[in-house]
């Protein structure tokens, strides 16, 4: 799993516990949750130009070979 997947999860599982504290009336929790769903969307940007990226290298890769 990549540095990122990584990420990715850690943060979700944050989400996870800080909405299900919101959920139970934490109001708190929902500032944090919000933060959580923020970094998730970051993530998830990232990840998806490091795909593109190896799939353009594996690409170029089996063209040259």
């Amino acid at each position: 799993m990549s540095e990122t997947a990584q990420q990715i999860a850690d943060a979700f599982a944050t989400w996870q516990s800080e909405d299900e504290k919101f959920a139970n009336g934490n109001s708190a929790a929902g500032t944090r949750a919000r933060k959580a769903l923020q970094e998730l969307t970051k993530l998830a940007k990232a990840r998806r130009s490091e795909i593109s990226e190896e799939k353009t290298a594996r690409k170029e890769a089996k063209a040259s070979a």
